[in-house]
């Protein structure tokens, strides 16, 4: 006797994304119930801009690029673009349908301050010395900004912790005979030394640092979704580590401690590992 066997099924492909271009809608506007299935957002989508947006309804994956969105039960979310981001960039979301929703973004580039300088870099980098001090900071600096603290600082528009003379800008760098430096990672504000500044926007405590090497007196804050403030050089600082702030709370005051040439606030924000604009989060200053 011979058994009769079936012939193997061929394996189904899954079907194709749908491209569905992303709707803008008011920054104050809520989530509909009955909104279609289509990504909506608000923001500046541009290098070192941000967007907050909702996820097709169903949704129970999304990303940007390669980055995977946290969004929350109604669906919204943050995601941001980093200073050198890519012109293009897609959000995708995977239903529970099995649908996969595709959205292509058109992300703008900004024209840097750039100087070129006829002089080559100082060889050697970093002393051995300094590294065994600056390598424990380091990793203190990316352990906080890792914590997932639950704020919804970023649902809220940021507000300037400090008005003053912009000392520094994003995105600013020096190249050496062709030979790019480190770009400017915030933005420095001097408002005077020992000049009170506020949180921009509510958020966790997750790291108070006394003496950092470059840093000085450096406190982060946790916005949530990933997004997170540094503030370096203070004078003083008014927060411990675990504090819930609210926007416009007293948190420390302008100094120059660390390396600075002067008392300044120097304030960066990043979203997982994109370095942000915070002009593009607060508008001009009036």
């Amino acid at each position: 006797m011979t058994a009769c066997v079936p012939a193997a099924e061929a394996p189904t492909s899954p079907p194709p994304a749908e491209v569905v271009q992303p709707v803008r809608t008011a920054p104050a506007a809520r989530p509909s119930p009955s909104r279609s299935a289509v990504f909506t957002f608000d923001g500046e989508l541009e290098q070192g801009g941000w967007m907050r947006g909702t996820v097709p309804p169903g949704t129970v994956e999304a990303r940007l690029g390669e980055e995977r969105l946290a969004f929350d039960d109604e669906g919204r979310f943050f995601a941001a673009f980093d200073r050198d981001s890519p012109g293009t960039m897609t959000l995708a979301a995977r239903l529970a349908d099995g649908r996969t929703i595709e959205s292509p973004l058109a992300i703008a580039p900004r024209g840097w301050d750039i100087e070129h300088v006829d002089v080559a870099r100082s060889p050697g980098g970093a002393s051995e010395a300094f590294m065994r001090r600056r390598q424990p900071e380091l990793d203190a600096i990316w352990t906080a900004r890792l914590k997932e603290t639950g704020s919804e600082g970023w649902k809220q528009d940021f507000a300037w912790p400090v008005k003053g003379r912009i000392s520094g800008r994003f995105g600013s760098q020096r190249v050496y005979r062709g030979e790019p430096g480190s770009y400017h990672s915030g933005l420095d504000i001097a408002p005077g030394n020992g000049a009170p500044y506020v949180a921009p926007a509510d958020g966790v405590v997750v790291l108070v640092a006394d003496d950092f090497s470059l840093e000085g007196k450096l406190l982060i804050i946790d916005h949530g979704q990933g997004l997170n403030s540094a503030f370096l050089h203070s004078s003083r600082l008014y927060v411990r580590e675990g504090e819930r702030v609210r926007q416009g709370q007293h948190i420390g005051d302008v100094g120059a401690s660390g390396r600075a040439t002067g008392p300044h606030l120097h304030w960066s924000l990043k979203w997982r590992n994109a370095r942000l604009d915070p002009l593009l989060f607060t508008g001009p200053m009036r």
